[in-house]
């Protein structure tokens, strides 16, 4: 990565503070150590005023070291019970992305929140001592994505292309609006990356690549969440806190692995990757959120230099600053459950969602012994309360919970259909767009009428996976959208997901594109689309080849390697991650009768489109910038540019690495195979299952002698950030004949004894297990290099069928066995 003409252009307009970026020169142990004079300087604005901090000093008068702790640990709803915060003092609860309401599924409307968030409060409140109201957070990235009917924005990737700055602080309003109205006070949001290689899993996170975009949004999604934060007011309302993240160089990774390392100078940390945080804190964003990356080799939540002498110092923070899931486990020296170092370097409020616990009673003991002083306590506690006051969580309740009408309503989706117009970028146009809209059209491809596929992770669960459209009542598919235009025009439309027809349509829309994912679950090795699977070129092909005329409606997180498809196309359109108005889409690329826009392309690319799937860190500034469409590139109907054809090689030679799925519908996707040892006394063989011929591997263990059957592929895969991210190893499975004699489970080294699973299968009844990777972990598994992601042994004999093997995001009834003897 070269990023000196960016630095310079940056210094050049000095940076919003006018401090000036010379090149640090570091000494080898230096290189993680920040410098606050060489960083900008900001103030938090409101946050702090005589009033508010001689309540706080009260408070902290009043209260006692173990209500004082309690206000630095954060626990998730999936691991802890109303009844708890009788016992245990905490300051604050979170829903994971996937994690439920109590008593409810996690794809629920408002009120089991609503039902959820006050069964909190209201433990909390009985549980005597000094009165401290709780916060009550939760991912609202696109909109409050976690509750069922709210409106889904387009992620930030598509928000980065409006360039619509007043639009963003609309779009924090509404955010806002149904963040609170579901009961929560706090959203973790903005996010304020600036992605620097697409291969990162959360490059749609971001709004650009460059920092500018970042740094004119900044304030004003924080100004929507929050409101103006002003002395002697608070915040009700309707608003709910905000939390800038991830500081910082979350998108500075290298080879753009999530929570990896982000080798990178002083100068250009500051350059590109602080600019959105200068005008979050000068807004008044009442939290900052740590990142899980490293900084040359030291985890951000451990960095006193950067979370304590710049952002507190230097840059004036005076709100709270909050960890990551678990992330200061991962900090030098500490676990989850015990961790110091990061409250000493300046973390102030831990998120420990299922560690909780120990983790309260670890640092009570710290603070007690002095390996955390209580001056550092009292700061950060100082801070949560300060926060809290000035959310007005020590006034009466929240009037919002009670509204009706705010929850996807009209007046919120006209703007994300407004947001979905002005985002997507016009790649190509042969001529083809805009349709006639008394034209018969054809809609085709995967996520035509799919929503949950439009809206992308961090939608109803963490991944955005196994989303119906039933799950979304107030929302649109793209088809939707495209039919009811059409109509209107006169024309008609007809669905085909595989693009079959019996009357030649006019034109085809094709709507194809990435399958939802988030954060690292999302990372690739190279930016091919589809490569090894180009099921999507195909019907592209197919349509083309019949004469039909073919509109290509992309979803995308990000910027990928898609020359064939364009070849493919007449027309090329990027619609992102559009969210839950996909009627949006079809007001751009369908015309009136007789083909007239009835509006204009308006975005432009936030992000650089690459020549080669190779181009992987591919930024404006750039010593050797070549993109096939470069930063702020976007055709509309005004232009009469014809794409000529694109060069179809790669650039790669190796696709994407598979480490997720080891066993799915009778196959074992490259690079993985099954391994049998020794062929004497295990045996393999294809059987039907789940209804499908072939669809299940039947493993025979005779017991002539000790065996093993597992799946082995080329070399080792990684599985830190999955093992980190609580993902576990998915079973679907059919005991055929029992085992008699123990039979060990095994990733790697270590070995779990599965023997009382398996007994306590019915014979002939199929069945599923689920495993934390952590469990492999604790039992000996080196996570950083797994050869065998699988293995099944037993010297007995046995008989078990397989219909899947795989990693999953969903925890519901893991189980941990015991270590293998």
């Amino acid at each position: 990565m070269n990023t000196r003409t960016l630095i310079v252009a940056l210094m050049a307009t000095t940076l919003l503070t006018g401090v000036a970026l010379a090149q640090p020169v570091f000494a080898p142990t230096d290189k993680a150590t920040a410098h606050p004079a060489r960083w900008p300087a900001a103030k938090s604005q409101g946050l702090v005023d005589a009033q508010t901090e001689a309540f706080v000093d009260g408070l902290l008068a009043k209260m006692t070291l173990e209500e004082k702790v309690g206000q630095m640990i954060q626990a998730d709803t999936s691991a802890i019970k109303p009844e708890d915060l009788k016992t245990y003092p905490l300051g604050s609860i979170l829903a994971g992305g996937s994690s439920p309401p109590l008593g409810a599924p996690d794809r629920s409307a408002k009120e089991p929140w609503v039902a959820t968030v006050r069964a909190f409060r209201e433990a909390a409140a009985t549980r005597g001592g000094t009165n401290i109201p709780l916060m009550f957070g939760i991912d609202a990235v696109h909109g409050n994505g976690n509750v069922v009917g709210a409106t889904l924005f387009p992620h930030n990737i598509g928000l980065g292309a409006t360039r619509d700055a007043e639009m963003i602080r609309r779009i924090g309003v509404a955010t806002a609006r149904e963040t609170a109205v579901s009961g929560f006070d706090w959203a973790f949001g903005p996010t304020l990356t600036v992605p620097r290689d697409d291969r990162w899993g959360r490059t749609y996170e971001g709004y650009s690549e460059d920092p500018e975009i970042v740094r004119q949004y900044a304030d004003q999604m924080i100004l929507g969440l929050q409101g103006a934060v002003s002395e002697g007011q608070v915040l009700q309302k309707g608003h709910v806190a905000a939390s800038a993240k991830h500081f910082l160089a979350d998108g500075g990774t290298e080879k753009g692995v999530d929570q990896g390392d982000a080798k990178i100078s002083e100068s250009e940390l500051i350059a590109v990757h602080a600019q959105g945080y200068v005008p979050a804190i000068n807004a008044g964003a009442m939290t900052v959120m740590a990142s899980f990356n490293s900084w040359n080799g030291i985890k951000m939540h451990g960095n006193k230099t950067l979370l304590t002498d710049v952002l507190k110092g230097q840059m004036g923070f005076d709100g709270f600053v909050i960890g990551d899931w678990n992330g200061h486990g991962q900090v030098a020296g500490c676990v989850p459950t015990n961790c110091p170092q990061a409250a000493n370097a300046g973390l102030d409020m831990y998120m420990a969602p299922d560690s909780w616990k120990a983790l309260f009673d670890n640092t009570l003991a710290q603070v007690k012994s002095g390996e955390i002083s209580q001056a550092r306590v009292d700061d950060a506690v100082r801070r949560i309360l300060r926060v809290k006051a000035r959310l007005g969580l020590f006034k009466t309740a929240r009037p919002w919970e009670d509204r009706d009408g705010v929850m996807g309503n009209a007046e919120h989706r006209a703007l994300a259909r407004e947001a979905v117009r002005k985002s997507l970028v016009l790649l190509k146009n042969n001529g083809v767009l805009p349709i006639k809209s008394s034209a018969n059209v054809l809609v085709a491809g995967s996520g035509a009428d799919d929503i949950g596929r439009q809206s992308g992770g961090w939608t109803l669960s963490w991944q955005g996976t196994d989303n119906k459209n039933s799950d979304f009542p107030n929302a649109q598919s793209i088809w939707s959208g495209l039919k009811d235009a059409v109509e209107a025009g006169g024309g008609k439309a007809m669905l085909n997901v595989d693009g079959r027809f019996d009357s030649k349509p006019d034109v085809a829309v094709v709507v194809f594109g990435e399958t939802p994912y988030a954060e690292g679950v999302g990372d690739l090795k190279t930016l091919e689309y589809q490569a090894g699977d180009k099921t999507d070129l195909a019907l592209l092909k197919r349509l083309k080849a019949a004469g039909v005329p073919v509109v290509a409606v992309f979803l995308t997180g990000r910027p990928l390697w898609v020359n064939p498809e364009l070849n493919a196309s007449d027309a090329f359109v990027s619609a992102w991650l559009p969210g839950s108005e996909g009627g949006g889409i079809a007001d751009v690329i369908v015309g009136d009768k007789a083909g007239k826009p009835r509006a204009d392309f308006h975005g432009k690319l936030s992000f650089s489109w690459p020549k080669s799937a190779a181009q992987t860190s591919l930024n404006r500034g750039d010593k050797r910038y070549d993109p096939l469409f470069a930063y702020g590139f976007g055709l509309t109907y005004r232009d009469r540019v014809r794409l000529p054809k694109l060069s179809e090689v790669s650039g790669v030679t190796a696709a994407s690495l598979n480490v997720s799925n080891y066993f799915v519908a009778g196959k074992t996707p490259a690079p993985f195979s099954f391994k049998l040892s020794p062929t004497t006394a295990v045996q393999i063989r294809p059987v039907d299952a789940g209804g499908v011929q072939e669809a299940g591997r039947q493993i025979v263990f005779s017991g002539s002698a000790p065996a093993t059957a597992a799946i082995t592929g080329d070399g080792t895969i990684d599985l830190t950030f999955q093992t980190n991210a609580e993902m576990g190893l998915l079973i679907d499975y059919r005991v055929d004949a029992p085992a008699s004699a123990p039979v060990s489970l095994s990733i790697g080294g270590g070995k779990l004894d599965v023997s009382p699973v398996l007994a306590a299968a019915p014979v002939g009844e199929w069945r599923s297990l689920k495993v934390p990777l952590k469990c492999f972990a604790a039992a000996g598994t080196d996570v950083t290099k797994v050869a065998e992601p699988f293995a099944l042994s037993t010297a007995g004999s046995l008989t078990v069928t397989l219909q899947g093997v795989k990693l999953t995001t969903d925890p519901a009834g893991a189980v941990c066995p015991a270590k293998a003897q």
